[in-house]
């Protein structure tokens, strides 16, 4: 068994080269082999989004706090707020965050394959951002 305390893992600022603005992560889990679950709590501040990147075994997002936007590629920003859940099947590309105006935490949860959760592609632009 492994138990994290409350308080006893530092946030992290996001990597900027995956990340536009202010994004703080706190890690819940990153499960050791033959688990493969890694999830984490992503605090957005307002605009602040993903770049765009896929899961190679898919993604669960679980909106606790504010209010977001979860987005397809080819498609349209889609609204989510606290309270929502969003599953992303594997290998599709999307972005998620912050609503312009409204800081936005959810829980990320999703599985590594061969050492890697996330494959990162380019920065979503403010064009894509806004619709």
């Amino acid at each position: 068994m492994i138990l994290h305390r409350a308080g006893s893992r530092p946030s992290l600022r996001a990597n900027p080269e995956y990340f536009t603005g202010e994004v703080w992560q706190d890690p819940i889990i990153s499960a050791p082999a033959p688990g493969r679950l890694n999830a984490l709590s992503v605090h957005f501040a307002p605009g602040a989004r993903t770049a765009w990147h896929t899961h190679p075994l898919g993604q669960t997002l679980h909106v606790t706090q504010g209010a977001g936007l979860v987005c397809l590629r080819g498609e349209a920003p889609q609204p989510i707020r606290a309270g929502d859940t969003v599953w992303i099947p594997a290998g599709v590309e999307h972005w998620h965050g912050a609503g312009p105006e409204t800081a936005m935490t959810h829980i990320a949860m999703q599985e590594m394959q061969d050492g890697s959760a996330a494959t990162w592609l380019e920065h979503v632009s403010d064009a894509n951002y806004g619709g």
